[in-house]
């Protein structure tokens, strides 16, 4: 059974966060440039003083709608299909000619001048609140929608990629474990160990795919001590994460395809190997991980690029634009440089060379 059937999906009920500064600026443009189209028209009265009174009340009147909507969201969100949106829809027009009603009253009450007929304003204002709430609750529901494809097409980015274990790979731990089942059974066991935690990862995580750094470091130990057995003293590897926590939040199997690729394309083309280094540390609010390799002259295969471009759409959908993936040759290696914010949970771009 599901753990999450107890609270609604957003596919179900894809309602725009009222609670949050975007809905609050989006309301806020709508009305001021309602305001200034009825000023600008050739039958407004081009008066600065009501132009100023118009842009209070749309002020005052965004306020109450977005903490009105706030209020109502999780409730509404309850409803079954689109009648959430209908019900945002009623409660934007209800707010609307409820403010309009105690402005029409305030300015008869002390004698502004600035409505001449109260019900042909509130009437007005409420046919206006109608239509703009259906353009603006319209594009959001077009927006959630294009969201929710964007989130399936990563969920399903990230399984294919947690279900992939390259075949050459999975081969020759096997023919490892063959070789040292008779010579060293230890070692057999502690391989087909590290190969079950391995598919473990692969096959057996959810597909928000969340972990953190200690969990990816640990996942990278076990397949690295498989191809140490296969690559012998032509692997080397170093690693500097002292500066950042082991519990710092990062998706699962992030790091674990840059590290294949270091392997396959760096150190196994070199007949004497090389060093794959592994490093962390803080830069500012976001933390750096890089994984370099040598770069060997003329490598035997080009590679297809899906490991990188993996990463850097995964990167893209938990972290957003305030990441950044780097794939630069320096220096004789190929260096991949991933920069995540410290405050992960956010939903990059850099060019591939060779993966």
């Amino acid at each position: 059974m599901s753990r999450r059937t107890d609270r609604p999906s957003a596919a179900s009920s894809p309602l725009p966060d009222f609670c949050g500064l975007p809905a609050l600026v989006a309301l806020g443009v709508v009305g001021v440039l309602t305001v200034l189209v009825m000023w600008l028209a050739p039958a407004g009265t081009r008066s600065w003083r009501a132009l100023s009174v118009a842009m209070a009340f749309v002020a005052w009147l965004t306020v109450l709608l977005l903490v009105g909507l706030c209020k109502l969201s999780p409730w509404l969100r309850r409803w079954p299909g689109r009648w959430p949106y209908a019900g945002i829809w009623l409660a934007m027009v209800a707010i609307t000619v409820l403010a309009s009603a105690v402005a029409a009253w305030l300015d008869h009450a002390l004698a502004l001048g600035f409505i001449v007929d109260a019900a042909a304003f509130v009437r007005d204002d409420a046919l206006l609140a109608a239509l703009l709430g259906a353009a603006l609750l319209r594009y959001f529901f077009l927006l959630a929608q294009w969201q929710e494809r964007l989130r399936a097409v990563a969920h399903a980015q990230v399984a294919a990629l947690q279900a992939r274990i390259r075949p050459h790979f999975l081969f020759n731990s096997m023919n490892t474990v063959a070789a040292l089942v008779r010579t060293d059974p230890d070692a057999a066991e502690r391989t087909v160990e590290d190969l079950a935690e391995l598919f473990r990862a692969a096959l057996g995580a959810d597909a928000a795919g969340e972990g953190t750094l200690g969990e990816e470091l640990a996942l990278i130990d076990r397949y690295l001590a498989i191809e140490q057995l296969r690559l012998g003293p032509r692997l080397r590897v170093r690693r500097e994460f002292a500066a950042l926590p082991a519990a710092a939040p990062l998706p699962c199997l992030l790091l674990q395809p840059l590290v294949e690729n270091a392997v396959r394309h760096g150190i196994q083309p070199l007949r004497s190997g090389g060093e794959v280094g592994l490093r962390g540390w803080r830069e500012g609010t976001a933390y750096v991980i890089e994984v370099t390799n040598p770069r060997p002259e003329s490598a035997p295969s080009a590679g297809t690029g899906h490991g990188l471009a993996s990463v850097r759409q995964r990167v893209a959908f938990h972290y957003g634009a305030s990441a950044r993936v780097e794939a630069v040759a320096e220096a004789g290696r190929f260096v991949v440089r991933l920069s995540l914010p410290l405050a992960a949970g956010e939903t990059t771009h850099a060019r591939a060379d060779r993966r």
